[in-house]
């Protein structure tokens, strides 16, 4: 039998690598990864850094490994049972049916056999989800507090520690003016990563036949994620120790000059494998017995990890494929060109994609109210902005982009969002210093200067009356609705679509 490891389950002391500790394993880069749609830099340079990284350190340890660079998986697969024919290979079972089909055709057209493990990379089972969810209702909140009553995380004799569930009370602050967070961490690239980095920029500088690159897409800031084992620990330890105290109140701030702010920038060592999901819930929990962060904090963080990453992988398991191409509110809009370029004078969109562009992240607040909600109330269609996500994020892996972005930020299959996450710039002002150094008038709706959030939110309602209306969550914004006469509905109308004609132009 021979381990095969793909790409993100890099996973050294779990799952099959720590169960079959003498058997082979195989890793297959494959450049059709690459080319099947337009990835940021980072993110080809993270995954094939890390994966070549992994395979020497397993070599280094005395591992037997077949490192396979070629162009397809199916070369790679081909000439493993070429070199081992009849050989077995155990790999973790894909979060899909489909993709566990395509696989299996793939090693029996190569003459081979596969055998599927349970995926250790997460917490919470598809057995222990499935049963939780018998009734096919998705409630985060409620699975968050299943969850922690299996694993007893930051939980005393049945109740949560605190006698609070959550803490987002104490968590939607916005920091001083003089506030400083500590500078995020940074992993110098070694001969290994350079060399992957100098390939990535040679073999995709123009390489695809859409945006965004070439051009100064292939030319990002330096590379500074963490690609081993041991740089991933380390990026654990430094976000306890440096970052996590500040974490809570400030997780949905926004700044123009922080793009890290607190955040722990631990996502792509956790969708890697380098790190997991109990390590760090378990790490900054022992912060908090040691009186080194305060419970809102931890409390925040767990339930990022824990909860919401959990069960984004759960429903993406059970709701694909129709989840991809969810549409409900029947969005036809294409993408503005503005989220390849970020050339908008609207100045959250413009930094926030300019930060995408440079390092291929930003947090999740800028990910759901300032992208995802243009996308929403403009009426681009959900799969635009999921292939748009997948191509610009360094930790975009599809079971966790796409339910975050087609159904949380689009609203697109009504699944387990209550209701849309629709906000006009009362939002963006509220979170951010964006709106003080912006062209364009937060306080507007309509006329010349008019913030585009404010016409698009209304118009939003207003087109999508006839599905949100009857929302329970959406009466308040309805009531508000009722208040406005015709000749205000003409001007936001019109308004509305003046920005949609500028964006197709270029000239928002």
């Amino acid at each position: 039998m021979t381990v095969w490891l793909r790409g993100d389950h890099l996973v050294r002391h779990r799952g099959p690598l720590a169960r079959r500790p003498d058997e082979r394993v195989l890793l297959v880069e494959a450049t059709s990864f690459a080319r099947r749609r337009p990835y940021h830099p980072h993110k080809l340079t993270l995954v094939f850094s890390a994966m070549r990284h992994f395979g020497d350190d397993l070599r280094a340890d005395g591992r037997t490994v077949d490192y396979r660079q070629v162009d397809t998986f199916e070369e790679g697969i081909e000439a493993h049972f070429g070199a081992h024919p009849e050989d077995t290979l155990v790999t973790t079972r894909p979060q899909t049916d489909g993709a566990r089909e395509r696989i299996e055709t793939l090693v029996d057209d190569a003459g081979g056999t596969v055998e599927f493990v349970p995926d250790e990379r997460f917490l919470c089972s598809p057995e222990q989800f499935d049963e939780w969810a018998t009734d096919g209702r998705y409630r985060h909140e409620e699975f968050y507090r299943f969850v922690r009553r299996e694993t007893g995380y930051l939980m005393d004799d049945g109740d949560p520690v605190g006698g609070e569930w959550n803490y987002d009370d104490q968590n939607r602050e916005t920091p001083p003016e003089e506030w400083e967070p500590a500078d995020p961490p940074t992993f110098e690239p070694d001969e290994t990563t350079e060399a992957v980095a100098e390939w990535v920029h040679e073999t995709f500088d123009g390489g695809y036949d859409e945006p965004p690159y070439g051009g100064d897409w292939a030319d990002p800031d330096p590379f500074h994620w963490p690609v081993t084992r041991r740089q991933a620990v380390r990026a654990l330890e430094h976000f306890v120790t440096h970052r996590l105290d500040d974490f809570g109140p400030y997780q949905d701030a926004m700044r123009g000059d922080e793009w890290a702010m607190s955040h722990s920038l631990l996502s792509t060592a956790l969708n890697l494998g380098l790190l997991l999901p109990d390590e760090v819930v378990e790490r900054a929990i022992a912060a908090y017995d040691d009186g080194d962060a305060p419970l809102n904090s931890v409390e925040g963080f767990v339930r990022q990890v824990l909860g919401w990453r959990e069960f984004l992988r759960h429903v993406y398991r059970r709701e694909m494929p129709a989840l991809a191409e969810a549409n409900q509110l029947d969005a036809d809009e294409d993408l503005p060109a503005f989220y390849w370029t970020g050339e908008t004078d609207m100045a959250c969109l413009s930094d926030v994609v300019d930060g995408v562009r440079a390092r291929g992240y930003s947090h999740h607040i800028e990910r759901l109210m300032v992208l995802a909600n243009f996308g929403l109330i403009y009426g681009v269609e959900p799969a635009q902005v999921n292939r748009w996500f997948h191509a610009g994020y360094v930790d975009a892996f599809h079971w966790v982009t796409t339910p975050n972005v087609v159904e949380m930020g689009l609203f697109g299959a009504g699944v387990f969002a209550t209701k849309p996450y629709a906000s006009s710039a009362n939002y963006v002002d509220k979170m951010s210093d964006y709106c003080s150094g912006c062209p364009y008038y937060k306080t507007k709706t309509t006329g010349e200067g008019a913030c585009p959030f404010n016409a698009l939110y209304w118009d939003f309602l207003d087109r999508n009356e006839d599905a949100l209306r009857s929302n329970h969550r959406m009466g308040l914004m309805y009531s508000h609705v009722d208040k406005k006469d015709d000749e205000e509905w003409a001007e936001i109308r019109a308004r509305a679509d003046e920005i949609r004609a500028m964006a197709r132009s270029g000239d928002l």
